[in-house]
């Protein structure tokens, strides 16, 4: 494992943003504690290392906090750039594009789906699967403009917009959510 000083992981393991942190500290094979929070009874460890949003994941590295998921994937990357392959691509180009579908990712398919969840009625329901499925179709395009065919928007290897969308993309194109 990599040399990782004092490391901490607040997190709930349902959520998909804590799994993207996770994924990267995988890929850096980091070692870490991970500390579960129910975010119904806000614990003093996430009030004081997040007191701005109160909300998961929260790295908490020699006692200094990291908030925000992709900001998070992006510090892991750059600390621990000698373990593991490189999250983000090399390239300057290719870093902007990967940061812009992930933007695109959190500005508007974590909410489409959370619309899907949300609706109150099957009209609602179908309306809001028709409208994901729209944002669907330009991360699928994206992926078929990064990857140049290959399994992964990065390529060859599982890289940030890969760890940013999860593949949830799919699921939602089945009818799940």
């Amino acid at each position: 494992m990599a040399s990782e000083g004092d490391l901490k992981l607040l997190g709930m393991m349902v959520s998909p943003f804590v799994v993207r942190v996770r994924m990267a500290l995988h890929l850096k094979s980091v070692s870490y504690q991970y500390i579960e929070q129910d975010l119904f009874n806000k614990g003093e460890l996430l009030l004081r290392y997040n007191p701005v949003h109160k909300k998961v994941p929260v790295l908490i590295h020699d006692g200094k906090p990291i908030c925000e998921s992709l900001a998070i994937v992006q510090y892991v990357d750059e600390v621990w750039a000698a373990s593991g392959p490189s999250i983000l691509p090399a390239d300057p180009h290719e870093r902007a594009v990967a940061r812009f579908w992930a933007a695109y990712v959190d500005d508007k398919f974590f909410p489409a789906c959370i619309g899907i969840m949300r609706a109150e009625t099957e009209e609602d329901r179908a309306k809001k699967m028709s409208e994901t499925a729209a944002v669907v179709e330009q991360l699928e395009a994206a992926l078929a403009q990064c990857s140049n065919g290959k399994a992964f928007f990065s390529g060859d290897s599982v890289g940030y917009l890969d760890i940013a969308a999860r593949r949830d993309a799919q699921d939602v194109r089945r009818g799940g959510h």
